[in-house]
């Protein structure tokens, strides 16, 4: 049996509340990103990940491209991205295809992410940096958000795990993307199972080390809740990104993509997600997307 197929047995318990069905949208603009990406043989993280909101992004011009192909080394239980051992080999050719869509959407914000590439020994560093370069040859004026995995595995020992980390993250920002996005995704206490292959630590390590490398690139990050998370759990967690400095922060409502994912625990109220924004721009968040259908790269371009 797979790490998530265990899920399957556990039925909904709640149906999905109405503030939660959202309209398809603009068609046609769906329709036009999707011809792209799919003559491309490109990858978003918006159609593996079936996000809710793609139509506005795309009709807004921005839009979420999955670097390093469509199979992750890692498997975490809330993600619809495909998992496996052997992802696909590094297309050489992604970084210019990527840009070629992005010149024929006309976007003006790019949010580059990536599939978790452990199999590699930069863990997919330099497809960052590559993608960065070919749309800037383009045009320079396009403003890239990077929201990447957490650069780490495969080695003996922390200390250096810690070094590599380091080192793969310098590559990337050494590029200078417009924000550096790093999700922690659910609180410390649900990681181990949320995040299999992360930890809360590593993770607030990677944000400190942003800051710390480029301190004139903003950090953000995101947790989803209905996890099984508490009130007093989620804020804690707002104080811990607030202590490694990230100015950025997305909260949304996990939605479970399958029968073969975690189950969705509660859903939370729209005006609970008020409520938590409210407390996080108290706490000294420069910026604050909350609400239930917000996403890591939700209104990015604002």
């Amino acid at each position: 049996m797979s790490k998530t197929s265990r899920y399957s047995s556990i039925r909904p318990q709640q149906r999905l509340p109405q503030w939660l069905r959202r309209p398809v949208g603009n068609a046609s603009a769906l329709e036009a990103v999707q011809g792209v990406v799919k003559q491309g043989a490109l990858h978003t993280i918006c159609e593996e990940g079936r996000c809710p909101n793609r139509a506005e992004c795309y009709a807004a011009g921005t839009a979420t491209f999955l670097l390093g192909g469509a199979i992750c080394t890692r498997s975490c239980a809330f993600c619809q991205v495909e998992k496996g051992r052997a992802p696909m080999p590094v297309d050489a050719g992604e970084a210019e295809r990527v840009a070629d869509a992005v010149e024929q959407m006309g976007l003006r914000y790019v949010v580059l992410t990536a599939v978790a590439r452990d199999d590699l020994n930069d863990h997919g560093a330099s497809l960052f940096t590559a993608t960065m370069a070919a749309i800037r040859q383009r045009n320079p004026l396009i403003a890239i958000e990077v929201l990447t995995p957490d650069f780490w595995g495969g080695h003996r020992n922390d200390e250096e795990g810690l070094r590599a980390q380091r080192e793969r993250l310098h590559t990337v920002l050494a590029a200078s993307p417009v924000c550096f996005n790093h999700n922690l995704e659910t609180v410390e206490r649900l990681q181990g199972e949320v995040r299999r292959g992360a930890t809360y630590t590593r993770s607030l390590g990677l944000l400190a080390a942003a800051r710390e490398q480029a301190p004139e690139i903003p950090t953000k990050s995101g947790l989803m809740l209905g996890l099984g998370e508490h009130r007093a759990e989620v804020i804690a967690t707002l104080e811990d990104l607030r202590s490694v400095d990230c100015q950025r922060l997305t909260l949304g409502q996990y939605l479970r993509p399958s029968l073969a994912h975690m189950p969705v625990e509660r859903y939370w109220q729209p005006s609970e997600f008020e409520e938590l924004a409210v407390i996080a721009k108290a706490m000294g968040f420069r910026q604050v997307r909350s609400g239930p259908l917000v996403r890591s790269s939700y209104h990015a371009a604002d």
